[in-house]
């Protein structure tokens, strides 16, 4: 069908088209890759977060783990991640490399780190705490060694959600 001019031609990119510069741009891709991954481990680190309670371990306490802080600040943290994968990724030739080596080593120490936080002077609510965080640390530095480099380059990816 042609348009003769009766209606305007719609211009706007379509998903995968190669004038879709929004998802194009390497900052806004490794942006992007990190705040959907970090909606993603938002929804696992509630699910953890939810079972880890609910699952006999009888640990209600919710002053530092809450909904709030997961949702806030898992968000916020994979945005910056992003930024810095953009910055690994275009400083060196084995920038992406050296991220994910660095996150699987910033995800040991930090659940060496979250196994001996002093929580409470009960120690089994110290116990059971460690447990939740180690949990949530873990989920963090593997979508951030591992998740944020494939997915940057999955082509699927970048058509389908970017």
């Amino acid at each position: 069908m042609e348009n003769n001019n009766k209606e305007p031609r719609d211009e706007s990119s379509q998903i995968g088209d190669p004038n879709d510069f929004t998802s194009s741009f390497p900052f806004m891709k490794a942006l992007m890759t990190g705040l959907a991954i970090g909606i993603t481990d938002t929804v696992l680190c509630l699910g953890y977060n939810l079972l880890y309670r609910d699952g006999g371990h009888g640990f209600f306490s919710s002053d530092i783990i809450n909904v709030s802080s997961i949702i806030f600040g898992t968000n916020i943290l994979f945005v910056l991640i992003g930024v810095l994968f953009f910055a690994f990724a275009k400083g060196a030739m084995k920038g992406e490399v050296m991220f994910s080596i660095l996150f699987i080593v910033l995800t040991i120490i930090g659940a060496i780190w979250a196994g001996h936080v002093h929580r409470s002077a009960d120690p089994d609510m110290n116990a059971r705490f460690h447990g939740l965080l180690v949990g949530m640390v873990l989920i963090f530095g593997v979508s951030a060694a591992v998740g944020m480099p494939v997915l940057y380059h999955s082509r699927k990816f970048g058509q389908y959600v970017l």
